[in-house]
């Protein structure tokens, strides 16, 4: 789990870049939501990267594309709901993991 801290509060919060996929990440949207800095990390490495806001939930990741254009979501994948674990390839899951350890301090 990576850990940003609030500018305002100073409280120190907990989160994963599987939220950034997940319907009810970032608690439930309510939290600090960091979906853009997931996205991010993909685009600096070549990816194209689709986001969009799920209703009054949290902000998803709804595309990743490799640099040809080939969608990287397994079209079985039924986004917000399944572990992104599961459905990106393993060196997506492998860069992500590398982005964003337990000792990664992501600022606002």
């Amino acid at each position: 789990m990576s850990i940003t801290t609030c500018p305002t509060c100073s409280h120190r919060h907990q989160w994963s870049w599987e939220e950034a996929f997940d319907k009810f990440g970032f608690d439930d949207g309510d939290g600090l939501i960091m979906t853009h800095h997931v996205a991010e990390a993909l685009r600096l490495r070549g990816y194209t990267v689709v986001s969009e806001p799920w209703g009054a939930h949290n902000v998803v990741i709804s595309e990743v594309h490799s640099k040809t254009g080939a969608s990287l979501i397994k079209v079985t994948a039924s986004i917000g709901y399944d572990d992104p674990r599961r459905y990106l390839p393993k060196r997506i899951v492998d860069l992500l993991d590398a982005a964003f350890t337990s000792t990664t301090e992501v600022e606002l």
